[in-house]
């Protein structure tokens, strides 16, 4: 799993709602992390070129009902499905507006999971 320096400056470009975005390396790929109100919460990453939001219970339908996708892998013993991530819908990628917007719902939501 790996992310390109071309993609992830992309999607750096496009979260422009964000002046304390940091970027990690995380599991081969990206994280996405914001300090807001001094508590430095990841809400996305990017693996393999692929943008993945943080969800939970609540935020969750919204992705499945856009088709999108959680994050997975294989394993030995089979594929195994992070429910944690899903992909990020591709009309973010044409609205910069929206793409924050999903950004900075998926920072609420991983700063409400880490409680």
């Amino acid at each position: 799993m790996s992310a390109s320096a071309e993609y992830v400056g992309y999607i750096c470009d496009l979260l422009t709602g964000f002046s304390d975005l940091t970027t990690k390396k995380f599991f081969g790929g990206i994280a996405f992390r914001s300090a807001t109100l001094g508590q430095d919460t990841q809400f996305a990453m990017v693996l393999n070129d692929v943008l993945y939001f943080v969800v939970d219970d609540i935020t969750r339908p919204k992705y499945a009902a856009k088709g999108m996708q959680p994050f997975s892998y294989e394993k030995k013993t089979g594929k195994v499905s992070v429910r944690k991530y899903y992909t990020a819908p591709e009309e973010l990628f044409e609205d910069e507006e929206l793409m924050n917007q999903w950004a900075r719902e998926a920072l609420e939501t991983a700063k409400r999971v880490k409680k």
